[in-house]
């Protein structure tokens, strides 16, 4: 990262390979357990989606949907049709994050007979979220970067400077403790505190 990137990109970008990290290692984990033929944490999965629910579905999508992709698609009509996508799979978000929250719900009630439905949403939606971040990252960043004026970064960087995700390394607000050091405890190291896979 340059020292001269606006800090709307730093904050970006610092969000989306904590984010990632995280949800890389939620098929390793599945996968691990299935292996050794354990149930999983439910409790610690369920914190994971929330987090996933609270941090970046109702902080950083609605701040990309409303306020970096208006911005360039005015500046960058060429990219309109990539934006749009980019808006439908966050408009998306709260529905899959819904989805997969109830499709672990029914694996922990209902055991064994819902594992692998679990665990397959669980991919999709990884592989969704990793190429909706890989998208933004390859062509709308770097677009934003070439199109947009000082006065821009100035009005993007203030929205995006109120991000405070913990996985970023942000403090972690009182009413959150408790959730961000269940994901913690979940994640294995070195991405949190949990046992190497």
């Amino acid at each position: 990262m340059k020292p001269n990137s606006p800090l709307t990109l730093q904050v970006i970008r610092e969000e989306h390979r904590a984010l990632a990290a995280m949800l890389r290692s939620v098929p390793l984990l599945l996968a691990e357990l299935r292996r050794r033929e354990a149930r999983p944490d439910f409790a610690a999965l369920r914190a994971m989606l929330f987090y996933l629910d609270e941090f970046p579905e109702r902080l950083h999508h609605p701040k990309e949907s409303e306020l970096l992709f208006p911005k360039l698609r005015a500046r960058a009509p060429e990219i309109r049709s990539v934006l749009d996508r980019l808006d439908e799979d966050h408009q998306r978000g709260e529905r899959a994050i819904r989805d997969l929250e109830h499709a672990l719900l029914g694996f922990e009630l209902m055991g064994e007979s819902r594992r692998a439905a679990f665990e397959q949403l669980a991919e999709r939606y990884v592989h969704g979220y990793l190429q909706h971040m890989q998208i933004e990252e390859a062509q709308v960043l770097p677009l934003a970067l070439q199109m947009f004026a000082p006065e821009d970064w100035a009005e993007l960087d203030e929205a995006f400077a109120r991000n405070r995700d913990p996985l970023v390394g942000h403090a972690v607000d009182e009413p959150y403790r408790a959730l961000f050091q269940t994901v913690l405890n979940a994640l294995p190291a070195p991405l949190g505190l949990g046992p190497a896979l």
